[in-house]
């Protein structure tokens, strides 16, 4: 007979064993002696309802019992129950044997109502509780486990029990945690994060929700949720607890149980049953949204019940709405039933979802109204095609009524028109006398369009620019019946429909229009009666298209014209410059020049001729050629100013221009500057500091006083000097202030990445052409950095706008050669030795001879005719450059010597021997110069401004 001190710990165990199985009695059989008979232990019985008879008190291990069975085959045995029992109610015992490592004790046997065989799980159950009613059975077992009868009772019926101290994290486990949750023993390591790893991550929001709900209302914690174990598996578990505080009156630990919710589904299962054949589909909720019942028609929708049960609702591809969580939550919270379409991607039918919240969640029906949806999108979708052909039509008059250029209007046909009747070819062909010729064509080869003019004699095209009568054609068998001989040049194009409508303006056919389609086609009624009308209306915007275009071609043309077309590669400077008028077609007043002048120097000259139009342009050209004629004559910048404020002032009192004329010396670096209401220039050292030309604030030409006043500086070699207009740096949305303000920052940071590598020094130490011409290059990268970051693309300035940017390079002092000479005779003996000397030192003794008689002769006119001082200066650059001068202001001038003379033939000498020559004043005098072509091959300024 078994003990009696373990006694209830076991009938404990057995008894939740017992309750878990769905059975009716438990009972314990052990071994009176190794190797002999099984006897029933009545301390270890639990159940026996009345009239039950239980099985027999002793067994012997040979016979066929189910204990004997057990231990013989060391499993789980189920034998049915025989007609013999008293009751009715016993379905079969189920046996399974006691064991432990040193031997098997005996069999635990429990007698079964429910029909049918143990369960999988239910077997799974039997074996583990009879492992540790073993345990507890054998030798010493109190000893080893004193928490075994407890955990064996657990064990039984899959009860766990946690205690969690808030504060640490720590978190405390009975050993049946482990077997609830079906993780390895070890696994646990103590910590609240593992025991959250375990749970399902779409469920773990949810739990932890409900924990700090709990603890923040110092409550009951009550939650369901799935277990994700470590092998994959999934399982369903509920938890409850309380918050416990502590001392400080304050929630200290939570302590709880937890256990399979097996009976919970069980009874979903069952309701399930009762709405298995409804003809809607139909799902049952929890409050988390997660799937608990899915009947039959729901299934062969939304996929079978094992692949929905547990996921929440608004996951399903089949019903997934971006709304469909939202409106759930607000039926449950609000108790207000909702709803919503579907449309299911299995049979591509259209259901209505009725969403009803109930205690604990929501029902969910599925009801098919693909019919009644159908009707309702095949109404709306005629009204939406109505609408949409009206808002073209809209549209495409819109854009016509916009459209400037003929691209313009071909772009909007393209776009608006064809859509609208689903074609996609478009031809606009011009009537002329000549036979017309194609303006645009939209979705034709290119070699199609090329053989167009040679179509053949009989075609409809020319038929409609004949007599304006449209005409339709649905098919390549129709062509070939109408035009013989023309489908196979029409099947060239990749068409096989077509309407040819005529273009009439005023009752006159100016042009044709073809549109085409890529199928047969056969146009309704109303179809081509809005093409017919929509053909009016394309004919009256392309006509005026190309007059605009006529005349924007010419504007541009006399743009051109009035504007520098290349400027000129000097060895003082390397420019750049760019104009952007205020809009397309619009003629502006701005202009820049770059004048070359003797000694090397150079006329910079950047203005702006208030308002636009053509007699703003004409005065711009006026005043371009004004400048030029006035810098041949080596005036002086004030002076230049004066005589351009002159002119203005004559044209009337409508006319008002700002200019700014910079005179660059490259033999001593200076540069003067005069300003008629101009913007300052800018001044970019080598360094990339920017600073602006402190000017005098005269007014513009047209409403100034002269004399004007001058600036002189001294240009550092390798510096940037900017000219631009008021049209770069002021607009509606900035200042001039605010945008010279932008611009200087805008040198500063571009500037220097347009300089080229200083030059080695020595003779020709400047940049040569090609150096040159890579650095103008450079330089109009910088004008069209700045245009495009000060007039952005799209902006509408409202002003044309020119920049001119200048590098200067100094003449090197090995490159000029100055001397001092007496007021004598002997002066030109001197200027000779000079000459001589220097020519050989520059290696250009070719120039000797005829350089000594150009200087004899200016030299001694000077000591003949004028007064001192008396200077002579030679300049290698691109040419050689002699220049002679004194005091004096008088002029000199070729004058033709009759045969008897004595003297006049002097300057017809130094016309002849020179290349160019010339006469500029100075503040104290004048001087008279002359170039000479350098010897040898075109000089490399000469070559690189050729293919410039």
């Amino acid at each position: 007979m078994y003990e009696t001190s373990e006694t209830t710990p076991l009938r404990s165990a057995l008894q939740q064993t017992v309750t878990s199985v769905d059975a009716l009695v438990g009972m314990v059989y052990l071994f009176d002696r190794p190797g002999g008979s099984l006897r029933l232990q009545p301390a270890l019985t639990c159940g026996n309802p009345e009239g039950l008879h239980l099985g027999e008190e002793q067994v012997k291990a040979e016979t066929a019992a189910a204990t004997a069975r057990a231990i013989r085959e060391r499993t789980v045995v189920w034998l049915p129950a025989s007609p013999s029992r008293t009751s009715a109610s016993l379905a079969g015992v189920a046996a399974v044997p006691l064991c432990r490592d040193d031997g098997t004790l005996g069999a635990l046997s429990v007698a079964i109502a429910r029909p049918g065989p143990p369960t999988a799980a239910e077997r799974s159950l039997l074996e583990v509780a009879a492992r540790w009613i073993a345990d507890l059975l054998g030798a010493g077992a109190a000893d080893r486990h004193a928490a075994a009868p407890l955990q064996a009772a657990r064990e039984a019926v899959r009860i766990g029990a946690w205690d969690w101290n808030i504060r640490t994290g720590d978190i405390v486990w009975d050993e049946e945690m482990p077997l609830v949750l079906g993780i390895p023993p070890d696994y646990f390591d103590g910590r609240i994060e593992t025991w959250r790893g375990l749970i399902h991550p779409e469920d773990l929001p949810a739990v932890v929700t409900k924990a700090e709900q709990s603890l923040r209302k110092d409550g009951e914690y009550s939650v369901k949720h799935r277990v994700l174990r470590p092998d994959g598996t999934v399982g369903w578990v509920e938890a409850r607890g309380r918050v416990i505080d502590g001392d400080d009156g304050r929630a200290a630990r939570m302590v709880g149980r937890l256990w399979e919710t097996t009976e919970t589904r069980a009874a979903m299962d069952s309701v399930g049953r009762a709405l298995q054949h409804m003809s809607d589909g139909f799902l049952a909720v929890d409050s988390d949204g997660r799937i608990m019942y899915v009947n039959e028609r729901a299934q062969k929708l939304l996929g079978p019940s094992d692949d929905l049960t547990g996921r929440a609702l608004w996951e399903l591809p089949t019903v997934a709405v971006p709304t469909l969580e939202s409106r759930c939550r607000t039926a449950m919270a609000d108790r207000v039933a909702t709803g919503l379409d579907v449309r299911s991607p299995t049979d591509r039918r259209s259901y209505h979802l009725r969403i009803i919240p109930v205690p604990d969640g929501l029902t969910v029906y599925l009801t098919d109204v693909t019919e009644k949806r159908e009707m309702q999108a095949r109404r709306a979708a005629e009204e939406r095609a109505a609408a949409e052909r009206t808002a073209r039509i809209g549209d495409l008059t819109r854009a016509l009524a916009e459209a400037l250029t003929v691209q313009d209007v071909i772009d909007a046909v393209a776009e608006r028109l064809l859509p609208l009747v689903g074609a996609t070819g478009l031809i606009v062909h011009a009537a002329s006398p000549g036979g017309g010729r194609t303006l645009q064509s939209v979705g034709y080869p290119r070699s199609y369009i090329d053989r167009l003019p040679d179509r053949p004699e009989n075609n409809p095209l020319d038929q409609v620019l004949g007599d304006g009568v449209p005409r339709f054609i649905d098919s390549p068998q129709e062509m070939e019946a109408r035009y013989p001989g023309l489908a196979s040049f029409a099947a060239l194009g990749g068409k096989r429909a077509w309407a040819f409508l005529p273009l009439t303006v005023s009752g006159r056919v100016v042009g044709g229009c073809i549109i085409s389609f890529e199928r047969p086609r056969r146009l309704a009624d109303t179809e081509r009666g809005l093409l017919i009308a929509l053909s009016g209306l394309i004919a009256q915007t392309l006509e005026r298209a190309r007059l605009y275009d006529a005349e924007h071609h010419r504007a541009q043309e006399l743009q051109r014209g009035l504007l520098p077309r290349a400027l000129p590669l000097l060895p003082a400077v390397t420019v750049a410059a760019r104009y952007l008028p205020a809009s397309e077609g619009t003629l502006g007043g701005d202009w820049y020049d770059v004048i070359p002048l003797s000694g090397d120097r150079v006329a910079l000259v950047i203005g702006d001729v208030m308002g636009h139009g053509l007699s703003e342009a004409a005065t711009m050209g006026r005043l371009r050629t004004a400048v030029h004629t006035l810098a041949g004559l080596e005036l002086p910048p004030d002076e230049l100013v004066s005589h351009l404020n002159d002119l203005v002032s004559d044209l009337g009192d409508d006319f008002y221009a700002t200019c700014l004329y910079a005179l660059y010396d490259p033999a001593t670096g200076s540069c003067t500057v005069a300003s008629a209401g101009h913007p300052p220039p800018a001044v970019v050292s080598p360094d990339g500091t920017v600073r602006l030309l402190d000017l005098a604030a005269d007014p513009p030409l047209g409403a100034a006083t002269p004399p004007f006043e001058t600036t002189e500086l001294v240009l550092p070699e390798e510096s940037l000097l900017v000219l631009y207009t008021d049209g770069l740096v002021e607009s509606a949305r900035r200042d001039m202030d605010t945008g010279i303000a932008h611009l200087t920052t805008l040198l500063a940071t571009t500037a220097g990445a347009t300089a080229l590598p200083a030059p080695a020094p020595g003779p020709g130490a400047r940049p040569d052409g090609q150096e040159q011409a890579e650095e103008a290059r450079r330089l109009d990268r910088l004008c069209a950095s700045l245009t495009a970051a000060l007039l952005p693309e799209g902006e509408q300035t409202g002003d044309d706008a020119a920049v001119l940017v200048a590098r200067a390079h100094a003449l090197g002092p090995e490159d000029v050669a100055v001397w001092t000479l007496p007021e004598d005779p002997i002066a030109a003996g001197q200027a000779r030795s000079h000459i001589r000397r220097r020519l050989a030192e520059w290696r250009l003794d070719e120039l000797a001879m005829t350089t000594e008689l150009l200087a004899s002769e200016l030299v001694g006119n000077v000591v003949r005719h004028a007064r001192g001082p008396l200077q002579l200066r030679l300049i290698r650059s691109r040419s050689l450059i002699c220049e002679v001068s004194d005091g004096s202001l008088t002029t000199p001038r070729i004058r033709r010597a009759r045969e008897t003379d004595e003297g006049g033939r002097g300057l017809q000498l130094v016309a002849m021997l020179s290349q160019r020559w010339g006469v500029r004043y100075t503040s104290d005098g004048k001087c008279i110069w002359t170039e000479q072509p350098l010897p040898g091959p075109l000089p490399a300024y000469t070559t690189a401004q050729a293919q410039a």
